[in-house]
């Protein structure tokens, strides 16, 4: 795993520039997109709720901590699982959660909130849970990191175009219901066609540095699922609202990721190859949940109606 260390994927000037507008384009989306409705499931079940933003913004990173402590990867890949765990979750949960046939309402409510607490939260997560693991902590002196710039930065191109989406859908709605589908699409196929150019130009690094961390990168997915679904359950959340959980902490935007590891972070072997793998094999995940919950709900059904 050494040659992990000394790999940077790299896209040119262009190509960060190119990462970094598509966040911001995706975060002004996503203001245009928030509703107050959206953030109904809090009043309807705050404790769940609460359980919710509670695993993806403290238990998570807590766990990845403990797991960088127990297996000891190489400072990289430790930093790449702490990025990948203080980012926000993404809009593909929601389609899993309506998919399994979990808690809809609830899986927006968190997926929203995550995403406008990104704007602060997720560049002072990452600093705070890396400092908080010697090997990390001593990466980012090596690559001569500045954490006020890299607050500044990250929280420009989190928080200013969220402020700005927000202020358009106050004082412009009809423009803002008009571009906020097509716009939303725009970023998603910009940021989606940037790493696929990654993929293809790093495609036999790729190869090599996946298949070194892909079991690490299933546990810590895993792990993720698991305290989902225990916060659901120590909160006494419903069926519906236990997948939700679940699928909520497991399902992180590892895009906004990617492009924090581009921009800000130089692009460091070990963690673009944690991210990269995260974005795939996440979605695997879940949709192997889906297809768990929906063997579930199938059983229950045959069970109620042999008994009827």
């Amino acid at each position: 795993m050494q040659n992990l260390e000394e790999f940077q994927l790299q896209l040119g000037q262009d190509g960060e520039l190119a990462m970094a507008l598509s966040l911001s384009l995706m975060m002004f989306a996503v203001a245009l997109n928030l509703r107050w409705h959206h953030f109904a499931a809090i009043a309807r079940q705050p404790k769940v709720f609460v359980a919710g933003v509670g695993g993806q913004i403290l238990i998570l990173p807590l766990l990845t901590l403990f797991m960088c402590y127990l297996f000891n990867p190489i400072p990289s890949v430790a930093l790449g699982m702490i990025l990948v765990a203080c980012c926000p979750g993404g809009n593909v949960s929601n389609i899993l959660v309506l998919l399994g046939r979990g808690n809809t309402a609830l899986s927006v409510a968190l997926t929203a909130t995550s995403s406008l607490a990104a704007a602060l939260l997720t560049p002072v997560s990452i600093l705070f849970w890396s400092g908080l693991y010697g090997p990390t902590a001593e990466l980012l002196t090596q690559i001569n990191f500045d954490p006020l710039s890299f607050l500044a930065q990250t929280s420009l191109i989190l928080a200013l175009p969220l402020l700005l989406g927000m202020a358009c859908v106050k004082r412009l709605p009809d423009f803002s219901a008009r571009i906020k589908n097509p716009l939303a699409a725009l970023s998603s196929v910009l940021l989606i066609g940037i790493i696929v150019f990654a993929c293809i130009k790093y495609w036999s690094v790729f190869l090599t540095l996946g298949a070194a961390i892909i079991g690490i990168v299933v546990l810590q997915n895993a792990a993720a699922f698991a305290a989902g679904n225990l916060l659901a359950r120590a909160a006494r959340a419903d069926v519906a609202s236990r997948r939700s959980l679940t699928i909520e902490v497991g399902i992180q935007n590892s895009g906004l990721g990617i492009v924090i590891l581009l921009t800000q972070l130089g692009g460091l072997g070990g963690a673009a190859a944690v991210a990269g793998l995260w974005g795939t094999w996440h979605i695997i995940a879940g949709l192997i949940l889906v297809a768990l919950f929906r063997v579930a709900d199938r059983r229950a059904a045959a069970v109620v109606n042999y008994a009827a």
